[in-house]
């Protein structure tokens, strides 16, 4: 895509409790639907996405591209958030970019958040892990500490350092900030800003960060 190609950019954020959709239609201007339940990402995502077409005043087929939150995050909601994007792009050939979940809420993060600050993402993956990632606020961007990966929950303590300011959904009455998952528009605004060698037309090819093994729950 070239620069005047971009916009339109609708967006997908489904990695968490929140079902975010967004259309970015410039640099400074953008259209958001945030739904935050539990459970209805499957319901609600796609009459979302129409609505916001229509407040745009858009149809799919005036969008440019589609970015979708990979994660880490929920199995589920990543499924169904990169479900609804290939079938879209599939139907309208469109391109899709794919965005780092914690990448895209440190960005979101960075525009309000004092320079140098660090921070830290850290969400409960199961009982005994937490998906982790770090990085330090640099000119209204970020810069990457720790690249998301997984850690034992026991561990985190020894890796916050005096300062740090942490943000997500483990333990957070004692720790930090509930933020968990960034809007789409965050979505958007990084695959704007860092997605351009990512857009993709490989649909088939794209696969949500689990950063761990999908395991079905048998009842015994």
């Amino acid at each position: 895509m070239t620069m005047k190609e971009e916009f339109p950019i609708l967006a997908i954020e489904t990695s968490d409790e929140l079902c975010s959709a967004a259309i970015m239609l410039s640099e400074e201007s953008y259209a958001e639907i945030n739904f935050q339940k539990k459970f209805i990402h499957s319901e609600k995502l796609m009459p979302m996405i129409s609505d916001l077409l229509k407040t745009a005043d858009l149809k799919l087929e005036d969008v440019k591209a589609l970015a979708v939150s990979m994660g880490p995050g929920s199995f589920t909601g990543l499924r169904i958030g990169l479900t609804i994007a290939k079938g879209l792009a599939v139907g309208s050939e469109l391109p899709i970019i794919p965005v780092p979940t914690f990448d895209a809420l440190a960005l979101q993060l960075s525009s309000t958040l004092p320079e140098g600050t660090k921070i830290i993402i850290a969400n409960n993956a199961n009982i005994n892990e937490i998906y982790f990632a770090k990085y330090k606020i640099n000119k209204k961007r970020f810069e990457v500490l720790t690249e998301a990966t997984l850690v034992e929950k026991k561990e985190v303590s020894s890796l916050r350092e005096d300062g740090d300011l942490i943000f997500g959904n483990f333990d957070v009455e004692k720790m930090g900030f509930k933020t968990s998952s960034p809007n789409a528009s965050a979505v958007a605004k990084w695959a704007y800003i860092f997605g351009k060698d990512l857009v993709t037309f490989d649909h088939g090819l794209l696969e949500p960060n689990y950063l761990k093994n999908f395991v079905v729950k048998v009842k015994k």
